[in-house]
């Protein structure tokens, strides 16, 4: 059980006011996407002026940790892996542990990879769905931070808005993963990287571009860039290029090449990886029709993979639009390694957990 008492960080209301306010502006322009450019934001989302856990330490954002410390995550999610792999169960970290699970957004891929590895490493993780848990709502978030780190001894939030995944950490006194907001998936990341290493032999000095809206999934590539070198390039139409704060902060790392393109065709040229997503992401169906013709010209296809070059391989988080994003002939392709980026959330975020967990 999570520690009660004078362990538990019970902090002042004013306190996570003011830690929100210092955020308000990416909130709106992350929040809602917009069919211009993207303004400044006004501050960059750290965990680092969050408070750890009683033990452990919260998964917010990939480059709250240093490169150390990730290649260390990367290194356990391999040696779990291969243990499961050849049929050992015996190694079961998270024994008599419990994981609460909050989605106020649904996915297949998330709780089934949170809950099955949770289950395999020996604990229980318990769902939260809409019904079960309205952030803010029916009540409020920092007291449902403070209830469930009592029963719990880790909580996941699959959430839109990213204040959200902030102010459960700011008041759990268990450690906090981020399963994804709207701002950022830095979960996804963790495996496709794990998935770059598995098949190009290096999680650095790779070359990724990213094809589509610059959403979530780049932020988190960004922010991952800003800890590990490679050349990363945002391909995107005009008016959906990814936060600007959030760029701005990889470059200044001084670590990895970063650009934002507008000519895919340009962009891919000599890639390691061809990413995508969908261009119309939960939250935004209303503007699906709108956005295919924003988007017309940047659809990964065959044509497309050629201009990369042989080396290329193509990853896609899913679920895909097979047809709109990305045609079936590249998805079904001999470099297509979706499904073992998909196989790789549950390896990492088993890392991820240990390490939250203090059990690494």
């Amino acid at each position: 059980m999570p520690p009660t008492g004078t362990a538990m960080r019970c902090l002042k209301t004013s306190s996570v006011q003011q830690l929100m306010g210092r955020r308000s502006g990416v909130a709106a322009a992350v929040g809602q996407r917009r069919h211009v450019a993207q303004v400044t934001a006004a501050a960059y989302y750290s965990g680092k002026d969050i408070s750890p856990p009683a033990k452990g330490h919260h998964f917010l954002h990939i480059d709250d940790f240093s490169r150390e410390q990730l290649l260390a995550m990367l290194d356990t999610a391999i040696e779990v892996k291969a243990r499961l792999k050849s049929g050992d169960n015996s190694f079961k970290p998270f024994a008599g542990k419990s994981m609460a699970m909050i989605f106020t957004k649904p996915s297949m891929r998330t709780r089934v990879s949170f809950e099955t590895g949770f289950f395999k490493l020996g604990g229980h993780a318990l769902y939260l769905g809409p019904d079960d848990i309205q952030l803010g709502k029916r009540e409020l978030t920092k007291d449902i931070a403070r209830v469930l780190c009592r029963y719990n001894d880790m909580i996941m939030a699959r959430l839109f808005a990213h204040e959200d995944i902030l102010e459960l950490a700011q008041y759990s006194s268990s450690p906090v993963v981020n399963g994804l907001t709207d701002y950022n998936h830095p979960c996804q990341i963790m495996a496709d990287i794990l998935t770059v290493k598995e098949h190009i032999g290096r999680y650095e000095d790779v070359k990724v571009v990213y094809v589509g809206d610059g959403n979530n999934i780049v932020h988190s590539w960004l922010r991952l860039a800003a800890r590990l070198k490679m050349e990363f390039v945002c391909a995107c139409p005009k008016g959906f290029e990814p936060d600007q704060a959030t760029v701005a902060a990889a470059q200044a790392a001084g670590i990895s090449k970063i650009s934002i393109s507008h000519d895919p065709f340009e962009a891919v040229k000599g890639a390691d990886v061809v990413y995508t997503d969908v261009w119309a992401s939960m939250g935004q169906k209303d503007e699906a029709d709108y956005r295919r013709q924003r988007f017309k010209g940047f659809q990964v296809n065959e044509e497309l993979m050629r201009a990369a070059g042989p080396q290329a391989r193509f990853m896609h988080c899913l679920p895909a639009e097979r047809g709109i994003e990305c045609t079936e002939g590249v998805v079904e392709a001999a470099n297509s390694i979706i499904f073992d980026e998909a196989e790789n959330r549950m390896h990492a975020q088993n890392a991820i957990m240990m390490h939250a967990m203090g059990v690494a």
